[in-house]
């Protein structure tokens, strides 16, 4: 018999927190489509969602690749168990042939960029400091140019 070992990662059970989930950032390659967003309460940690459509193939099928990605979720997971974020796999096809090396590589980079937090929008020059001030931001005016 299999020894049972604490689980670093939390699931995904419920439909709300999947569709939570899809409202975040995402992360594409040809073997799967990662979304996830981070939450605010504390205690839960990381929690992942999988899902295969029936595009995929027949069950057999889904359900190998549901397997596979469940064995690289908790490698892979390991390493950002910290974080408060929901996160949903949805797993395509080439997940079959593909090696484990490369499924957790895949799950790693993806965990980096939807776990990100939010920061200033790109278009908002108010609070981005990278863009060099305007000339009524230096002169301190708050009137419209030629009033």
């Amino acid at each position: 018999m299999r020894g049972h070992r604490a689980e670093p990662v939390g699931r995904l059970t419920k439909r709300p927190d999947f569709v939570a989930a899809a409202s975040g950032r995402r992360f594409h390659t040809e073997r799967m489509t990662v979304q996830g967003r981070p939450r605010e309460d504390i205690g839960l940690g990381l929690r992942i969602g999988l899902t295969v459509t029936k595009r995929v193939g027949h069950a057999t099928e889904r359900n190998r690749i549901k397997r596979r990605l469940r064995t690289a979720c908790q490698i892979a997971g390991a390493e950002h168990a910290g974080i408060n974020a929901d996160i949903v796999v949805i797993g395509r096809r080439d997940i079959l042939s593909a090696d484990y090396h490369l499924l957790i590589d895949d799950l790693q980079r993806a965990l980096r960029v939807v776990t990100k937090p939010k920061g200033p929008r790109p278009g908002n020059r108010s609070q981005d400091s990278s863009f060099p001030p305007t000339d009524a931001e230096r002169r301190g005016s708050t009137n419209a140019p030629g009033q």
